[in-house]
Protein backbone atom coordinates (compact mmCIF):
# COMPACT_ATOMS: atom_id res chain seq x y z
CA UNK A 1 0.00 0.00 0.00
CA UNK A 2 1.24 3.48 -0.87
CA UNK A 3 2.66 5.24 2.25
CA UNK A 4 0.52 8.31 1.54
CA UNK A 5 -2.69 6.28 1.13
CA UNK A 6 -4.34 7.20 4.42
CA UNK A 7 -3.39 10.87 4.18
CA UNK A 8 -4.85 11.08 0.67
CA UNK A 9 -8.01 9.25 1.74
CA UNK A 10 -8.51 11.51 4.77
CA UNK A 11 -8.10 14.63 2.63
CA UNK A 12 -10.65 13.29 0.16
CA UNK A 13 -13.09 12.39 2.93
CA UNK A 14 -12.68 15.87 4.46
CA UNK A 15 -13.45 17.49 1.11
CA UNK A 16 -16.50 15.31 0.45
CA UNK A 17 -18.01 15.38 3.92
CA UNK A 18 -17.85 19.17 4.00
CA UNK A 19 -21.37 18.96 2.58
CA UNK A 20 -22.31 18.12 6.16
CA UNK A 21 -21.01 21.52 7.31
CA UNK A 22 -23.55 23.20 5.07
CA UNK A 23 -26.25 20.89 6.38
CA UNK A 24 -25.49 21.88 9.99
CA UNK A 25 -27.18 25.21 9.23
CA UNK A 26 -30.47 23.29 9.20
CA UNK A 27 -30.15 22.82 12.97
CA UNK A 28 -30.03 26.56 13.66
CA UNK A 29 -33.08 27.92 11.90
CA UNK A 30 -36.82 27.85 12.45
CA UNK A 31 -39.08 26.02 10.02
CA UNK A 32 -41.19 29.19 9.96
CA UNK A 33 -38.27 31.28 8.69
CA UNK A 34 -39.09 31.54 4.99
CA UNK A 35 -36.42 34.19 4.54
CA UNK A 36 -33.79 31.60 5.42
CA UNK A 37 -35.20 29.20 2.82
CA UNK A 38 -34.93 31.91 0.16
CA UNK A 39 -31.50 33.08 1.27
CA UNK A 40 -29.97 29.61 1.62
CA UNK A 41 -31.16 28.29 -1.73
CA UNK A 42 -30.23 31.56 -3.47
CA UNK A 43 -26.76 31.64 -1.90
CA UNK A 44 -25.96 28.01 -2.70
CA UNK A 45 -27.22 28.45 -6.26
CA UNK A 46 -25.08 31.58 -6.67
CA UNK A 47 -21.94 29.78 -5.52
CA UNK A 48 -22.57 26.94 -7.96
CA UNK A 49 -23.11 29.39 -10.81
CA UNK A 50 -19.86 31.13 -9.90
CA UNK A 51 -17.99 27.81 -9.90
CA UNK A 52 -19.54 26.98 -13.28
CA UNK A 53 -18.30 30.23 -14.84
CA UNK A 54 -14.89 30.44 -13.14
CA UNK A 55 -13.88 26.77 -13.02
CA UNK A 56 -15.94 24.57 -15.32
CA UNK A 57 -16.29 26.85 -18.36
CA UNK A 58 -12.53 27.58 -18.70
CA UNK A 59 -11.79 23.89 -18.23
CA UNK A 60 -14.24 23.06 -21.02
CA UNK A 61 -12.53 25.59 -23.28
CA UNK A 62 -9.14 23.99 -22.61
CA UNK A 63 -10.48 20.53 -23.44
CA UNK A 64 -12.15 21.79 -26.61
CA UNK A 65 -8.89 23.56 -27.52
CA UNK A 66 -7.13 20.19 -27.59
CA UNK A 67 -9.55 19.02 -30.29
CA UNK A 68 -9.80 22.12 -32.47
CA UNK A 69 -8.40 25.62 -33.00
CA UNK A 70 -8.45 28.03 -30.06
CA UNK A 71 -11.02 30.58 -31.38
CA UNK A 72 -13.55 27.94 -32.42
CA UNK A 73 -12.97 26.03 -29.16
CA UNK A 74 -13.95 29.08 -27.13
CA UNK A 75 -17.11 29.65 -29.15
CA UNK A 76 -18.04 25.95 -29.03
CA UNK A 77 -17.60 25.68 -25.25
CA UNK A 78 -19.48 28.94 -24.63
CA UNK A 79 -22.29 27.87 -26.98
CA UNK A 80 -22.60 24.49 -25.25
CA UNK A 81 -22.67 26.17 -21.84
CA UNK A 82 -25.42 28.64 -22.64
CA UNK A 83 -27.21 26.05 -24.78
CA UNK A 84 -27.50 23.92 -21.65
CA UNK A 85 -29.00 26.88 -19.77
CA UNK A 86 -31.52 27.41 -22.58
CA UNK A 87 -32.41 23.71 -22.62
CA UNK A 88 -33.01 23.75 -18.86
CA UNK A 89 -35.22 26.83 -19.25
CA UNK A 90 -37.28 25.18 -22.01
CA UNK A 91 -37.74 22.02 -19.95
CA UNK A 92 -38.85 24.12 -16.99
CA UNK A 93 -41.36 25.97 -19.18
CA UNK A 94 -42.73 22.94 -21.03
CA UNK A 95 -43.05 20.43 -18.18
CA UNK A 96 -46.46 20.80 -16.45
CA UNK A 97 -46.35 22.53 -13.09
CA UNK A 98 -47.62 19.52 -11.11
CA UNK A 99 -44.70 17.43 -12.37
CA UNK A 100 -42.05 20.14 -12.15
CA UNK A 101 -40.02 20.26 -8.91
CA UNK A 102 -38.73 23.76 -9.80
CA UNK A 103 -42.18 25.30 -10.21
CA UNK A 104 -42.30 28.49 -8.11
CA UNK A 105 -44.68 28.70 -5.16
CA UNK A 106 -46.50 31.56 -3.51
CA UNK A 107 -45.55 32.85 -0.07
CA UNK A 108 -48.79 31.43 1.30
CA UNK A 109 -48.01 27.94 0.00
CA UNK A 110 -44.49 28.06 1.44
CA UNK A 111 -45.90 29.26 4.76
CA UNK A 112 -48.18 26.21 4.78
CA UNK A 113 -45.12 24.02 4.23
CA UNK A 114 -43.17 25.67 7.06
CA UNK A 115 -46.12 25.34 9.47
CA UNK A 116 -46.78 21.73 8.52
CA UNK A 117 -50.34 22.44 7.37
CA UNK A 118 -49.95 21.06 3.83
CA UNK A 119 -51.96 17.83 3.53
CA UNK A 120 -50.32 14.55 2.66
CA UNK A 121 -49.87 14.05 -1.06
CA UNK A 122 -52.72 12.33 -2.84
CA UNK A 123 -52.12 10.16 -5.93
CA UNK A 124 -51.53 12.42 -8.92
CA UNK A 125 -51.64 15.57 -6.79
CA UNK A 126 -48.16 17.01 -6.27
CA UNK A 127 -48.03 19.32 -3.26
CA UNK A 128 -45.36 21.89 -2.35
CA UNK A 129 -44.34 19.58 0.51
CA UNK A 130 -43.59 16.73 -1.86
CA UNK A 131 -41.92 18.94 -4.45
CA UNK A 132 -39.56 20.58 -1.95
CA UNK A 133 -38.44 17.19 -0.69
CA UNK A 134 -38.01 15.88 -4.23
CA UNK A 135 -35.90 18.91 -5.12
CA UNK A 136 -33.58 18.19 -2.19
CA UNK A 137 -33.29 14.49 -3.02
CA UNK A 138 -32.57 15.12 -6.70
CA UNK A 139 -29.98 17.72 -5.72
CA UNK A 140 -28.35 15.16 -3.41
CA UNK A 141 -28.15 12.64 -6.26
CA UNK A 142 -26.71 15.25 -8.63
CA UNK A 143 -24.13 16.35 -6.05
CA UNK A 144 -23.19 12.73 -5.40
CA UNK A 145 -22.60 12.05 -9.11
CA UNK A 146 -20.61 15.29 -9.37
CA UNK A 147 -18.50 14.42 -6.30
CA UNK A 148 -17.52 10.96 -7.56
CA UNK A 149 -14.83 12.09 -10.07
CA UNK A 150 -13.79 14.90 -7.71
CA UNK A 151 -12.90 12.23 -5.17
CA UNK A 152 -10.66 10.48 -7.70
CA UNK A 153 -8.89 13.72 -8.61
CA UNK A 154 -8.34 14.78 -4.99
CA UNK A 155 -7.08 11.35 -3.94
CA UNK A 156 -4.67 10.86 -6.85
CA UNK A 157 -3.35 14.42 -6.52
CA UNK A 158 -2.73 13.91 -2.79
CA UNK A 159 -0.91 10.65 -3.48
CA UNK A 160 1.39 12.35 -5.98
CA UNK A 161 1.90 15.58 -4.00
CA UNK A 162 0.39 16.01 -0.50
CA UNK A 163 0.71 19.82 -0.67
CA UNK A 164 -1.25 19.89 -3.94
CA UNK A 165 -3.77 17.48 -2.43
CA UNK A 166 -4.35 19.81 0.52
CA UNK A 167 -5.01 22.81 -1.73
CA UNK A 168 -7.41 20.83 -3.94
CA UNK A 169 -9.21 19.38 -0.90
CA UNK A 170 -9.65 22.85 0.62
CA UNK A 171 -11.00 24.28 -2.64
CA UNK A 172 -13.47 21.42 -3.05
CA UNK A 173 -14.51 21.61 0.61
CA UNK A 174 -15.34 25.31 0.27
CA UNK A 175 -17.70 24.76 -2.65
CA UNK A 176 -19.16 21.60 -1.07
CA UNK A 177 -20.50 23.64 1.88
CA UNK A 178 -23.13 25.49 -0.20
CA UNK A 179 -23.91 22.21 -1.97
CA UNK A 180 -24.77 20.78 1.44
CA UNK A 181 -27.07 23.76 2.04
CA UNK A 182 -28.83 23.21 -1.29
CA UNK A 183 -29.54 19.58 -0.33
CA UNK A 184 -30.52 19.96 3.32
CA UNK A 185 -32.67 23.10 3.33
CA UNK A 186 -35.44 21.91 0.93
CA UNK A 187 -35.61 18.52 2.69
CA UNK A 188 -35.75 20.17 6.12
CA UNK A 189 -38.57 22.53 5.13
CA UNK A 190 -40.47 19.70 3.41
CA UNK A 191 -40.23 17.09 6.17
CA UNK A 192 -39.47 19.08 9.32
CA UNK A 193 -36.78 16.46 10.04
CA UNK A 194 -33.39 18.13 10.54
CA UNK A 195 -31.54 14.84 11.01
CA UNK A 196 -32.88 13.46 7.76
CA UNK A 197 -31.79 16.63 5.95
CA UNK A 198 -28.33 16.36 7.49
CA UNK A 199 -27.85 12.70 6.52
CA UNK A 200 -28.93 13.30 2.93
CA UNK A 201 -26.29 16.02 2.64
CA UNK A 202 -23.64 13.86 4.26
CA UNK A 203 -24.43 10.90 2.00
CA UNK A 204 -24.08 13.06 -1.11
CA UNK A 205 -20.53 13.89 0.03
CA UNK A 206 -19.61 10.24 0.67
CA UNK A 207 -19.33 9.80 -3.09
CA UNK A 208 -15.90 11.48 -2.92
CA UNK A 209 -14.11 8.90 -0.72
CA UNK A 210 -15.93 6.13 -2.61
CA UNK A 211 -14.64 7.56 -5.89
CA UNK A 212 -11.15 7.75 -4.37
CA UNK A 213 -11.17 4.07 -3.40
CA UNK A 214 -12.43 2.96 -6.81
CA UNK A 215 -9.85 5.16 -8.55
CA UNK A 216 -7.07 3.62 -6.46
Amino acid sequence: MDPGFWTALLLTAFAGLSTGLGAVMAFFTSLRNLRFLSWATGFSGGVMLYVSFVEILPKGMRIMGEMQSAPSAGWAATGAFFGGILLSFLIDELVPGAENPHESRTARELRDVSQGTVPEERPGDGTPLHELERTGVFTALAVGIHNFPEGMVTFLAALADPALGISIAMAIALHNIPEGISVSVPIMFATGDRRRAFWWSLLSGLAEPVGALLGY
